[in-house]
């Protein structure tokens, strides 16, 4: 026998949140990477706390980003995911807010590679408390989560649900989630559907208006969270009509208030959110479909979907990027494309079988697959190859199918008791393995210095892994006092710059980058070239008379003082009140007049007789 205990939901919520915890717990002294840069580290409006709370709620994601880099939205469709960063500014009006006036020298600032002021010290202890709230975040997931299972999909066998759950808390594709903070959105979207679904159905249980606004709310705040909610236009009346015993028709009706929320989510995002810049497309780092032409658009598309499968099945190797040129190309003529498509032909096939017996694997394949239409780029663009934080909410759909096979498995046991055994070993063995992968990876997970030294083995001809190892070798060039430690970092970054630009000739912060690497080995020819380009690529560079001054003080500490001249009048016409430009200029011309000056007088001196 199963000990009764095992059946109560306080029991099983410890199970699982504490597995959460324990899992997790290791990322508590983690600080920044990936897109925590773009959404938290230089997201001006998280860093004003209360204040900037309007400001995220009518505008884009990535706005505060855009603006700094003299750009507009470059994503299909923009990003409109407020929820989440709402935590993140409450988070930081009690860590400290940022006055509205003195964001800009905080963002300008930025945070050096040894971080050795107290505001950047201060800066990763919040990091560090962020961190530990995503893990509390994801263990209040699990728990909603497994108490939808035991609600609804598994209400006549709570031991289903439980291994559901725990099969789920333990994956290691969620390793991304939890440990990067700005994941957090997929956190809260998955945790208020749940919520939305839980609310729907208990108002067909007591009929109160109240509940029914809940289901509504939650609805509403997950389309907040992230846009995945679309999805439950059909997973909702699928859900009524598999586990309620709902008509076609019954189902519609039931779903028809939240058609309301859906309308009124999308009349608001779109008031919102700016057309994206049409230089963009263009950008293999927006679009890694850029040079593909139609066919093998279609074909990537199709085989990649199958790697999900792969990753859920067998998680390992797991990398934070897949963007270009992670992924190669295909045509039809490729095994994987076709393989993708029997796997999903098949998955689609038993999907509507199961359907007309209302069977709980009908809504399992829907979950999973209605969630991986909407990130599997056929439908909608959404500006790159795949992500493992992606299939967080389709892996529910998958740890669905497991748990209902495997719990069918201890059935077919005889005796029971060995059954049971044997099922209770299996779950074990796989959470351990699960859970030896997560706490593994999680370590990796420390910065951005750790995340792409490791994930380079796994993704070597990635565009953004290879120019983020290329940047930390510049950063540890910088807090190196050895030259010829220092001089030999810099060298490294400019090799991966190399490769880089080899894969994506028009990547204008390559450019850029491997210009300050140059500028930083004294080679001011090299850093002229490539600041010329990324100029030429991108001319609204921010700040770019900044970077030619700099260039111009590189030709003036090397002796080429007519060179560092033209560079700084080319600054002037950047920016004509750009005064240090004109003085240094003012300076060089008096240096040269002077050394010309002094040429001069030693030529007629030579020329002249000597004296008798």
């Amino acid at each position: 026998m199963i000990p009764a205990w095992l059946y109560d939901f306080r029991v099983q919520a410890i199970i699982v949140a504490l597995l959460a915890f324990a899992l997790y717990a290791n990322t508590f002294k983690h600080e920044y990477a990936l897109d925590d840069t773009i959404v938290i580290v230089k997201n001006e409006y998280v860093h004003e706390g209360f204040a900037g709370i309007d400001d995220i709620f009518t505008k884009d994601a990535f706005d505060s980003y855009y603006k700094q880099f003299n750009s507009s939205n470059q994503l299909s469709g923009g990003r409109y995911r407020p929820l989440s960063i709402v935590t993140f500014a409450i988070e930081q009006q009690f860590f400290g807010a940022v006055p509205v006036d003195k964001v800009d020298s905080v963002l300008a600032r930025g945070l050096s590679y040894e971080m050795k002021s107290k505001e950047e010290q201060q800066f990763l202890r919040n990091m560090h408390i962020r961190h530990v709230f995503n893990v509390l975040w994801y263990m209040a997931c699990v728990v909603v989560l497994l108490y939808f299972f035991r609600y609804i999909v598994f209400r006549d066998n709570h031991i289903m649900a439980l291994i559901a759950a725990v099969l789920f808390t333990a994956h290691p594709i969620h390793t991304e989630v939890v440990a990067n903070v700005k994941s957090r959105d997929e956190i809260m979207s998955l945790l208020l559907l749940c919520g939305t679904f839980i609310y729907a159905f208990k108002y067909y249980e007591n009929k109160k208006i109240i509940t029914l606004i809940s289901a509504m709310v939650c609805l509403f705040m997950a389309f907040l969270a992230k846009e995945y909610a679309i999805s439950m236009i059909l997973l909702l009346p699928l859900a009524f009509y598999v586990f309620n015993g709902f008509t076609i028709g019954q189902c519609f009706m039931a779903v028809l208030p939240y058609l309301g929320v859906v309308g009124a989510y999308l009349a608001w995002r779109f008031s919102i959110v700016a057309p994206m810049n049409e230089s963009s497309d263009n950008d293999l780092l927006n679009n890694p479909y850029a040079n593909a032409d139609k066919t093998e658009q279609l074909a990537t598309k199709i085989s990649t979907s199958l790697n999900y499968v792969k990753l859920l099945i067998f998680p390992h190797p797991l990398s934070s990027d897949y963007s270009y040129n992670t992924i190669p190309y295909k045509n039809f003529s490729h095994p994987q494309v076709w393989a993708s498509l029997i796997v999903h032909g098949a998955l689609f096939r038993w999907m509507f079988k199961f359907f007309t017996k209302r069977h709980v694997l009908s809504f399992a394949l829907a979950f999973y697959l209605l969630n991986l239409l909407i990130v599997c780029n056929l439908i909608f663009n959404i500006g790159g190859t795949m992500g493992e934080r992606l299939i967080f909410h389709s892996s529910v759909g998958f740890c669905i199918i497991v748990a209902y096979f495997l719990y069918k498995a201890m059935e077919m046991i005889k005796p029971a008791a060995t059954g049971r055994l044997a099922i209770a070993g299996c779950v074990v063995l796989i959470t351990a393995l699960y859970g030896f992968k997560t706490i593994d990876r999680n370590q990796y997970w420390f910065n951005d210095e750790t995340l792409f030294a490791e994930d380079i083995k796994t993704t070597p001809n990635s565009v953004l892994v290879n120019s983020n190892v290329a940047s930390s070798y510049i950063n540890m060039a910088e807090a190196e006092k050895d030259t010829v430690k220092k001089f030999e970092a810099l060298r490294t970054g400019v090799k991966y710059y190399n490769k880089v630009l080899q894969i994506h000739p028009t990547f204008v912060s390559g450019y850029m980058n491997r210009g300050v690497a140059y500028l930083k080995l004294g080679i001011p020819d090299s850093a002229k070239f490539n600041y010329d380009m990324a100029r030429k690529l991108y001319p609204n560079y921010p700040k770019l008379y900044e970077v030619y001054y700099n260039l111009g003080v590189c030709y003036y500490l090397s002796g080429r003082l007519q060179e560092a001249i033209g560079i700084w009048q080319q600054v002037m016409q950047m920016e004509p009140k750009y005064i240090v430009a004109q003085q240094s200029i003012n300076t060089a011309t008096q240096q040269l007049m002077a050394a010309q000056q002094a040429m001069l007088q030693q030529q007629q001196a030579a020329q002249q007789p000597p004296k008798k």
